[in-house]
């Protein structure tokens, strides 16, 4: 993983986080991230990743949501200045673990009209008489059996902390202009995380969540 900018981290804290039992005032702990990482690696190459985290937002959801590039090439003989959506594969993890692909498909008995289907799957739905469990009984009960196949190995979490731990070091240091940004509670997080994925073209996707707003 290449080294993380800090211009490429956005940092926020909830409104009336500091009028919490507890915390200092004038705290200034973030309570939302988002950042934008590489993978120098022939597979991923020049791929961003972009990541997110925060508490009092709108919902409480963990997705991966791979959007794929665009075609070089388009097959049907679009208008001129008409732009294909893009098309982009949602792996639900929580709450309701599921798979949700959406893509550009042409709309039938046209000529070059196209618009964006999804197709889905969630367990919920697929094995309605099949008890599923919560998020923690298979790992409470991998623990009881000594099976840690699902547990993160101490490497990773290593990993993991070198990777974070000089961005943690240098929101420490910054000046104010890298400062925690403030967010209302009930939001998707500070107005400064969109503006930061948009300037590279992208926007934050919601492919498992029923709504975005």
């Amino acid at each position: 993983v290449r080294p993380i900018r800090i211009e490429d981290t956005v940092r926020g804290q909830y409104e009336g986080y500091c009028q919490a039992e507890g915390v200092a005032d004038g705290s200034q702990t973030p309570t939302y991230a988002a950042l934008k990482l590489y993978i120098d690696n022939w597979r991923w190459q020049s791929v961003p990743f972009y990541l997110r985290s925060g508490k009092a937002l709108r919902h409480k959801t963990s997705e991966v949501v791979v959007e794929f590039k665009a075609p070089p090439h388009v097959v049907f003989p679009l208008p001129e200045g008409y732009e294909l959506n893009q098309n982009f594969l949602s792996l639900c993890i929580q709450p309701d673990e599921g798979i949700h692909l959406r893509f550009e498909t042409k709309v039938p008995d046209t000529q070059q009209e196209t618009r964006s289907v999804e197709m889905d799957f969630h367990y919920r739905d697929s094995f309605v008489d099949e008890p599923l469990p919560d998020a923690y009984e298979p790992l409470l009960l991998d623990a009881l059996a000594g099976d840690a196949s699902l547990f993160t190995r101490s490497d990773e979490i290593e990993t993991a902390w070198g990777i974070i731990d000089p961005v943690l070091k240098a929101w420490k240091e910054t000046s104010p202009a890298y400062g925690v940004e403030a967010y209302g509670r009930g939001t998707w997080g500070p107005t400064e995380a969109d503006a930061f994925i948009q300037r590279d073209g992208f926007s934050w996707r919601f492919g498992c969540s029923d709504s975005e707003h």
